[in-house]
């Protein structure tokens, strides 16, 4: 058996298969080794009754993870999941790595992520290069939907939203001040809190104060990833992965050709194309 993993910082999607088919999967939360102890870990891969029945028959494990960016990472990764799955030999990468594999497999390209987080690489066809865009949800994060709940809770607290759509926003979340300061500030996973708050972006995506939102984010996401990139590796065919670009698609596309760029392919879900990379 050979077990592929995509794990975001919110969600990870599991696929195990056996001979070319898939004869489990299931989501668990994020395993992002930054901010989920191996104990947590540990309790998560405990509570799934697909992992836990075939745990002992995986022998390979591709596992792609937020936050997997360093050696170190890496390894209490592997050595975490290597003391549940006992008999497999786990390979742990980062999820841009994942992500470039799912849009371009072998072939040279940009690939841009957009999700929770934000990030983007030149893949030469092996890996992606080394750059300095991965600065997390504090200092970076330009364009996702962790970057998208910031702004709107900014705009929310300092009344700078229009009327309906603060009454909107008060209806849906019921939040006030004091809950939104100690849950950002006093309280672990403050990353997952801001995420929750695209579903608020996408339903209300019509109104023209939240599509000026979006696109400022997008603007935003391109002059701080995509252009330095596209400038370096030019005549590069764009690839952008992960839920925000898909839900948003519209919008990020007329985003690029503000800046005379086209996008090949929007992936929502990389774990497809990864199932199919590793048991082809």
């Amino acid at each position: 058996m050979i077990a592929v993993v995509y794990s975001g910082s919110k969600t990870a999607f599991w696929k195990i298969t056996q001979n070319g088919q898939v004869v489990a999967h299931c989501n668990t939360t994020g395993l992002n080794p930054c901010f989920v102890d191996p104990k947590t870990i540990l309790q998560i891969l405990n509570k799934k009754v697909a992992l836990v029945n075939n745990a002992e028959n995986i022998k390979k494990i591709y596992f792609f993870a937020a936050g997997a960016s360093s050696a170190d990472r890496k390894e209490e990764l592997a050595k975490t999941l290597s003391s549940f799955f006992k008999y497999s030999k786990v390979v742990v990468e980062n999820d841009l790595f994942g992500a470039a594999i799912a849009a371009c497999y072998n072939q040279p390209g940009i690939v841009g992520m957009l999700g929770s987080g934000a990030h983007c690489a030149y893949f030469d066809g092996k890996k992606p290069l080394n750059n300095n865009f991965g600065l997390g949800y504090i200092l970076g994060d330009e364009g996702s939907s962790n970057y998208f709940g910031k702004i709107l809770l900014k705009e929310f607290l300092s009344h700078k939203m229009p009327k309906d759509i603060e009454a909107k926003f008060t209806l849906t979340h019921n939040l006030d001040r004091p809950q939104i300061l100690e849950r950002i500030y006093n309280k672990p996973q403050a990353n997952i809190f801001l995420t929750s708050f695209f579903d608020f972006i996408t339903q209300n995506s019509k109104h023209e104060y939240i599509r000026k939102l979006i696109d400022e984010g997008f603007e935003k996401y391109f002059e701080t990833y995509i252009l330095p990139t596209s400038q370096k590796h030019k005549g590069s065919e764009l690839h952008i992965v992960g839920k925000v670009a898909a839900e948003l698609e519209d919008r990020l596309r007329l985003t690029a050709g503000k800046y005379g760029l086209e996008i090949k392919s929007i992936i929502k879900e990389p774990i497809q194309n990864l199932l199919k990379h590793y048991t082809n």
